[in-house]
């Protein structure tokens, strides 16, 4: 699919300045794009790119005032009429039509909505539920008596253990482990021994759950995935976590078992958090922090995890030591020490 350039600057909002008969076939990020795409600029920092690059076109904000080769629409929010181009280049969304394939295995108790998918090889145990319009993806297994709400979007070889709920309009990708068992053990006679894990898994509508996550089963009571929250890939939640609404968690996270997160928490990528502590809400915690205590919101940073500040400032005197040690390497060396 190509546009012309007045057609985009038409689609955006914009104002152009360039050929409006121009074809654009494509869009790219600045170092990538190359003749006959589009691309954009709204960052300062990111100037001697847009002074290199190959595209035909740059989105650029109302008041840029540089010369480059490249043709330019000035919008408000160059990111954003970006975005609403490469939809409109992209290839159509992969549609699976509803229907259930000949290979999966439903077991006669299950209820299927209408309109739902079922793809090949996937397993849907007895007393399962299945919400209208939902795809269960190839090769998923959807335990015993689960629940999966309306419109949820389950990508292939994703494992539901039994008696999970899991809402609407959720996404779950591939290789992800809801329901197992949580890591809960204790010794007896010298040896370990293996503590029952007989609660569930609850995710709530509007979730988004990355490749290759984990999300344990509850000891009892249910490990709880609220409204919102988007997990990346390769998370592990532990059992009986608590997770507020509309937060963020970046790939490579673990979080361990009883924690409570707040509403609309950011944890940044290989944080660990350990067991039994709360996190505020609006926290933001940085990447690879580790954090060993309940905190009630700001910014954290290192491990042990401290307020964004004090880290700034461990940072800053770590990167002075070299200079210290000569400044006192030279004062021992006058003094004669």
């Amino acid at each position: 699919m190509a546009f012309t350039l007045q057609e985009l600057a038409t689609i955006s909002g914009g104002e152009l300045s360039g050929d409006p008969k121009q074809l654009i076939t494509g869009a790219a990020s600045l170092t990538e794009a190359t003749a006959g795409e589009i691309s954009f600029f709204g960052d300062p920092r990111y100037l001697s790119l847009l002074r290199k690059t190959q595209a035909s076109a740059i989105f650029v904000p109302v008041a840029f005032a540089e010369s480059i080769d490249a043709a330019l629409i000035r919008v408000e929010n160059p990111a954003k009429a970006f975005e609403q181009v490469v939809v409109k280049l992209a290839p159509k969304p992969v549609i699976f039509p509803p229907g259930v394939h000949p290979t999966a295995i439903v077991d006669p108790s299950a209820t299927l909505g209408v309109g739902v998918s079922l793809q090949p090889h996937c397993v849907i145990e007895a007393g399962c539920t299945i919400g209208d319009g939902t795809v269960i993806g190839a090769g998923t297994y959807i335990g015993l008596e689960s629940v999966i709400g309306a419109q949820t979007m389950i990508y292939p070889n994703v494992t539901i253990r039994e008696r999970t709920t899991i809402g609407s309009r959720v996404i779950i990708h591939s290789g992800a482990v809801i329901g197992a068992d949580g890591f809960g053990f204790e010794m007896v006679d010298g040896r370990y021994a293996k503590v029952r894990q007989m609660g569930i898994v609850q995710i709530d509508d509007d979730v988004e759950i990355g490749a290759n996550a984990t999300i344990d089963r509850a000891r009892f009571g249910r490990t709880w995935i609220q409204r919102g929250v988007k997990i990346d890939n390769l998370v592990q939640i532990a059992h009986n976590v608590v997770i507020g609404e509309d937060t963020a968690i970046a790939a490579q996270t673990g979080i361990a078992g009883s924690v409570r997160i707040g509403k609309q928490v950011l944890i940044a990528g290989q944080a660990g958090l350990v067991g039994h502590i709360e996190v505020g809400d609006h926290t933001i915690i940085g990447a690879q922090s580790g954090l060993s205590k309940s905190i009630s919101g700001g910014a954290w940073l290192q491990s042990p995890a401290v307020p964004l500040a004090n880290a700034k400032q461990h940072i800053a005197w770590t990167h002075r030591l070299g200079k210290l040690f000569a400044r006192v390497k030279a004062i021992e060396k006058k003094l004669d020490l």
